[in-house]
């Protein structure tokens, strides 16, 4: 005997909820389409690039490329097949532009630039689920946002860091951030990427005899700092407790290679850049790649060799490189009256390879750094001897980032714990050269063992003011920890030169 109706008159059939009504209508989701293909991605690259992206600018730009374009594609073409000659491939129209814009729309999130054959499997990939897979769209669309959902739970945690950065740790113990220079050389940062000390270079696991650059310098008045090292690990990391002149120890972060906020640290201002232009110099930047403006930053230096059009808003910063040689003679020939600061970024030798799939090896990793360290030192010739036949009263300062982490199959291996003190070495061991302008800098120098004191000492050295020797940070040396040790921030090298291995607590 049948059941007879509820009271109300409804059904005792529950009625489907959104997703249910959404799988089962008939009617065309361009808009829906294109905003599931984009979303993910967006989310995605945010997740694993935030400290190259986190501007209104590349927001603007990301929701433009994303999203608003391919509602305006899906949309037209949605309408130009609704057209009686086109309508019967309608069907496959937006489960192909789906799939499509969605894998492509990653693979630009991963790898920079068109990769011809990747599109091309893509493209295939496209046609092939659209062909077979054309009913099953709104079921895609739904993965699609549920991936998003996921990617955008992640990236919560990344947002508060960002909404509680703090800049405490850049507050200085003293006052010279007002020290005024009773002497005003031109000076010439010039930086090596991962150029290792001259007292370790001929050690294992490098074995190079650099002793004819080492002899150059000497002939050209430079005064060689052995066992100088970095304080961290990667450019970004050392260069912003350099020009802080202060210790972040990471700022609790997870990742060597970026760190928050460190490019507008280095670009936009920061004590050392601050200082010198508020003592009258015109300040330069001059770099080989645009490493250090992926995300573009405001620019603090008066000049630089590139302008934001060159930046891409998507991309890794280490495409071809501009020589620095011309513009830095430009530069020189101008306003030869005013003190000029200058910052030149050389991308040689570097480090070896970042992944284990690139790897060729430790012993090829080893032969291909060599090869850039020669580069590197014919660069470095040039820029020497143009500046000192033009300026003979500089002061010229090379300083390098972190060593070349030969004798590891790859970079990425320094985030586990190392007894090796050959590998230790090889992270921070860094080359420091300066040609003072006077015989004074004896007075000053002595204390110098690691990147974090060059600019308090250089900036005592120019005021005469050895007050501010009295607040030199330790020269303690600092890694990220992820595997053979529990989690956390490590102090590899001590304040005496040690190597140890003691879990950072905070100071």
């Amino acid at each position: 005997m049948a059941k007879s109706p509820s009271k109300s008159g409804k059904s005792n059939r529950s009625r489907p909820g959104f997703i249910g009504r959404f799988l089962r209508s008939e009617k065309d989701v361009p808009v829906i389409a294109a905003v599931a293909a984009g979303l993910y991605p967006v989310l995605f690259y945010y997740n694993n690039n935030f400290t190259l992206v986190n501007t209104w600018e590349h927001l603007g730009y990301f929701m433009l490329m994303f999203l608003l374009v391919p509602i305006l594609i899906f949309w037209t073409g949605n309408k130009i097949f609704s057209l009686s000659v086109l309508k019967k491939w309608k069907k496959y129209l937006l489960p192909f532009l789906n799939v499509f814009v969605f894998l492509f729309l990653l693979k630009v999130c991963l790898y920079a630039g068109l990769q011809k054959k990747i599109t091309m499997g893509i493209l295939l990939i496209s046609c092939l689920v659209a062909f077979f897979l054309y009913k099953h769209l709104k079921k895609i669309i739904i993965l699609q946002f549920l991936l998003a959902i996921l990617a955008l739970w992640s990236f919560i945690p990344t947002v508060i860091s960002q909404m509680n950065y703090s800049v405490e740790w850049m507050k200085q113990p003293d006052d010279i951030s007002r020290a005024t220079f009773s002497k005003k050389p031109n000076v010439y940062i010039i930086q090596p990427d991962g150029y290792v000390n001259f007292s370790r270079i001929e050690m294992p696991p490098y074995n190079y005899d650099n002793s004819g650059f080492e002899n150059f310098l000497i002939e050209h008045g430079f005064e060689n700092y052995d066992e100088f090292r970095s304080n961290y690990m990667s450019t970004l990391t050392s260069n912003s407790s350099a020009f802080v002149m202060k210790h972040h120890y990471y700022n609790k972060g997870t990742n060597f290679g970026e760190f928050l906020n460190a490019r507008n640290i280095l670009v936009t201002a920061n004590p050392v850049l601050d200082l010198f232009k508020r003592n009258g110099y015109k300040t330069h930047l001059l770099i080989e790649k645009p490493y250090l403006l992926l995300n573009r930053p405001e620019m603090g230096y008066d000049e630089c060799n590139y302008s934001m059009d060159d930046v891409a808003f998507i991309g890794t910063g280490l495409g071809e490189s501009k020589e620095l040689l011309a513009p830095l003679k430009d530069y020189m020939a101008l306003e030869p009256d005013t003190p000029k600061f200058y910052f030149m970024e050389l991308f040689s030798p570097g480090h070896i390879t970042n992944s284990q799939a690139a790897s060729k090896g430790a012993a090829e990793e080893r032969e291909i750094w060599i090869d850039k360290l020669e580069v590197a030192n014919l660069k470095l010739k040039q820029l020497i001897d143009t500046i000192v036949q033009q300026d003979p009263e500089a002061m010229i300062i090379i300083m390098s980032d972190h060593g070349g982490f030969v004798g590891f199959e790859h970079t990425q291996e320094v985030y586990r714990k190392i007894v090796d003190e050959k590998l230790i070495n090889s992270i921070f061991s860094s080359q420091l050269s300066i040609r003072w302008p006077t015989d004074e800098h004896s007075d000053y120098d002595r204390q110098l063992k690691s990147s974090v004191n060059v600019f308090r000492v250089v900036i005592s050295y120019l005021s005469g003011d050895k007050s501010y020797l009295n607040q030199l940070q330790d020269d303690g040396s600092y890694a990220i920890i992820n595997e053979g040790a529990p989690k956390g921030i490590y102090e590899y090298i001590n304040d005496e030169g040690e190597i140890v291995f003691k879990k950072f607590v905070g100071k």
